[in-house]
């Protein structure tokens, strides 16, 4: 087994994230880094996948201004999604190797660490077979969509992008209301804090997927994550 790289990069601009994806991707293939899981938050921002859906984003441009949220249009798969304060996001950056490849399986991997982490807080998580991401109930609490970059060294794929968790109250109405999350309209979404009524931070649940993680895809122990605080 290998040992997972692990970095909390605290709040980070959705831009500066998705060019340090690339970057590590790069290194990852050259295999001049271990395996990352980044773990960060981001400032709001709306991101639309290779489902492409104009209409899914309810806000006209004034509105977007107003409220201080950026759209980008980028590289991983599904629709459109949101990301803010008070939301974990996870970008794996892993190599899989073109032997027993199974990319689904991947998706259902990073939907089980979820799960086992709901599992601690006493919370029945689960999926709905035509939908990916992690749901309680008929609302959404995680939301996945991912991009296999080929490899360029060697034979397999470098993941990017990965799995936004709502961990505060807050992220349900901050800029889910400005989209229909995924192009699911019949569903809403919900979050850590909402469920179990328990003031949660983003840093703390961070650091407790690690080992969910870490066992999911077969690591040892990872590198703990390094806050600003200490």
């Amino acid at each position: 087994m290998q040992s997972l790289e692990t970095e909390w990069l605290s709040k980070m601009d959705y831009g500066q994230a998705w060019d340090l994806q690339k970057k590590l991707v790069r290194e990852i293939d050259r295999e001049e880094r271990r395996d990352t899981l980044l773990l960060l938050e981001h400032p709001p921002t709306y991101t639309i996948g290779s489902d492409r859906h104009p209409e899914h984003l309810l806000y006209e441009k004034e509105e977007l201004t107003r409220r201080g949220i950026t759209v980008y249009e980028i590289d991983r798969g599904g629709d459109i999604t949101y990301h803010g304060p008070g939301q974990l996001v996870g970008y794996p950056l892993l190599y899989l190797d073109a032997v027993g490849l199974d990319l689904h399986g991947y998706l259902r991997k990073l939907e089980e660490a979820i799960i086992k982490l709901l599992a601690d807080f006493g919370i029945i998580g689960g999926r709905k077979p035509e939908y990916t991401g992690v749901w309680v109930g008929d609302s959404k609490i995680a939301a996945i969509g991912v991009k296999f970059n080929k490899a360029r060294t060697r034979r397999g794929f470098v993941t990017s992008h990965g799995f936004a968790l709502n961990v505060k109250k807050n992220v349900e109405q901050d800029g889910f209301q400005g989209i229909i999350p995924c192009g699911i309209a019949e569903y809403g979404v919900t979050s850590l804090e909402t469920l179990t009524g328990m003031e949660l931070q983003v840093e703390d649940i961070g650091n407790r997927i690690i080992p969910y993680f870490s066992e999911v895809f077969d690591f040892t122990a990872s590198i703990p994550l390094v806050h600003p605080s200490s």
